[in-house]
């Protein structure tokens, strides 16, 4: 494993550059959201991982979700940005018993944390039951570092990843944890997941509703089991499966996967509506839809459980001005829906940055390139212009989605979070980098730079000091002229087409 000086002041030595001579707005707004991340790297003494990434949310809880997200944007400055290192401090109260430190509350913490100022306070996971992405996320984050050592003392030795499937899978009531603020929700069912819109991540969402409004500002129908839960359970098998894959453990890969296609089977039986040609929520007794169109079920493409037709269909929709596209596409929840607001009210309508990556992430697993292309430069140009005119002049914790502006918040009295980066990042950082500027794969152990080079952007075009593996390289490209600098060798895939990268300056016509 490579030396890790996190936190360190010369941290812009290790991140990518991006290079888009069309747009150098881009790359302000890129550095922006770098600076904003560096700013939340904190030390706290007595963490099992410190420094790690604070979420940008409060100081006294720490959260999953978040942490797993901003991994992703991490894993192109390893050295520095502590990505996977911050699931310590979930792994350890989780898995290992450990406590968080005690620490002394600011004057600013919300009021449901029960922080006072000046009494000492142990600080908490918030939630244990949300989204579970730490196989995910560890394994994209292995696909740059490369490290098999790691790998190896993660599968076999801390087992965190198979603890914590199998421990979704065995919850069968409401549980307090120790070390936990919130007490778990998520129960476990033979086709699926009852769950809460706060441990889901998509807190005031309209999910499961009864009727043409909702009537509260979380539902939480105790009969619905949520789409996203059972998509995201099959995502943690599929990469562990992957995970054992990449160390040769054959018996392992195949009883992960089966695991994955166990799940796979159960959605696409149960909730795919051939008629409405989408996934929907269902109900747990009758297994109805609740036919309620969001962004969360696009989950079954980042788990690539929609079949090829499946997907082609979800697409339609978040390319549809009418639904979850428009100005700007990933819309939470359908502009068609009773609930939806033009300004946002968080997950009334927003745009969120995990969950668009998470489909554009599907988007590329299905090959469909030109689209996430499309929809990206879309949703990049949209927060940046959020950011150059409204102020203050910064990123969002979600975005209002018909105007160039932050989103309300549940109750539509103040705006949304500012410097949040936190998770936000993804947009300005790993959205840039693989969709937009189109280097949608890195691969540190097959040495694969996979670019699928957009023809809409003029001039020259690339990303300078991406770092994989044992690799430091530039990338750059005008026209039909290429120009690779390399440490070592590798293979640069542009468009499909492989190019033997070599030790040095590589010239070459695509």
């Amino acid at each position: 494993m490579k030396e890790h000086n996190f936190g360190a002041s010369n941290w812009r030595e290790f991140i990518p550059m991006p290079v888009c001579e069309e747009h150098p707005e881009y790359n302000e707004f890129y550095m922006k959201a770098w600076e904003l991340a560096y700013d939340h790297i904190k030390e706290i003494p007595g963490m099992p991982q410190t420094p790690y990434m604070d979420e940008a949310f409060c100081e006294t809880q720490v959260w999953i979700w978040d942490s797993c997200f901003m991994s992703l944007f991490c894993k192109y400055a390893r050295e520095v940005f502590p990505g996977v290192e911050t699931f310590n401090n979930f792994y350890e109260v989780l898995y290992n018993g450990k406590h968080l430190p005690t620490i002394l509350p600011p004057a600013n913490e919300p009021e449901w944390t029960g922080a006072e100022v000046g009494v000492p306070y142990e600080l908490k996971v918030h939630i244990a039951d949300n989204p579970p992405l730490f196989a995910w996320a560890e394994y994209e984050n292995a696909l740059m570092e490369g490290d098999l050592d790691y790998i190896k003392e993660l599968l076999y030795e801390r087992k965190f990843l198979q603890k914590h499937y199998e421990w979704i899978e065995s919850l069968r009531e409401n549980t307090t944890l120790r070390g936990v603020k919130e007490p778990v929700c998520l129960i476990a069912e033979k086709y699926g997941y009852k769950w809460e819109g706060g441990r889901s991540g998509m807190d005031n969402t309209p999910r499961g509703r009864i009727g043409e409004h909702a009537t509260m500002a979380r539902p939480n129908n105790p009969d619905m089991l949520w789409i996203d839960a059972i998509c995201q359970q099959a995502l943690s098998a599929q990469m562990i499966s992957k995970l054992y894959a990449l160390v040769g453990d054959k018996d392992n890969e195949e009883e992960w996967n089966k695991k994955y296609l166990e799940k796979k089977e159960i959605v696409n039986s149960l909730y795919w509506d051939d008629k409405d040609k989408f996934y929907y929520d269902i109900d747990c007794n009758t297994h109805e839809f609740y036919k309620i169109m969001t962004i969360a079920s696009y989950w079954t493409m980042t788990a690539e459980i929609a079949s090829k037709e499946q997907a082609q269909e979800l697409v339609k929709q978040l390319l549809n001005p009418d639904t979850l596209g428009g100005q700007v596409s990933f819309l939470s929840l359908s502009k068609s829906d009773n609930d939806y607001s033009a300004k946002g009210k968080y997950w009334r309508g927003s745009v969120w940055l995990p969950t668009a990556y998470a489909s554009l992430k599907g988007l590329a697993n299905y090959g469909m390139y030109s689209d996430a292309h499309k929809e990206s430069v879309k949703l990049l140009e949209h927060l940046y212009r959020t950011y150059k005119e409204y102020s203050p002049h910064t990123i969002w914790e979600c975005y209002a989605p018909e105007f160039y502006s932050p989103a309300t918040n549940e109750n539509e009295i103040r705006y949304v979070r500012p410097d949040f980066c936190g998770w936000s990042a993804l947009g300005p950082i790993s959205v840039y980098i693989e969709y937009v500027l189109g280097f949608h794969t890195v691969n540190a152990f097959t040495n694969v730079v996979e670019w699928e080079k957009p023809d809409d952007i003029n001039g020259k075009i690339g990303i300078k000091n991406l770092r994989f593996g044992d690799i430091v390289t530039d990338i750059e490209a005008v026209g039909e002229k290429c120009s690779v600098k390399s440490n070592g060798e590798y293979t640069l895939k542009i468009n499909g087409k492989p190019y033997e990268i070599h030790k040095g300056i590589n010239e070459f016509d695509i």
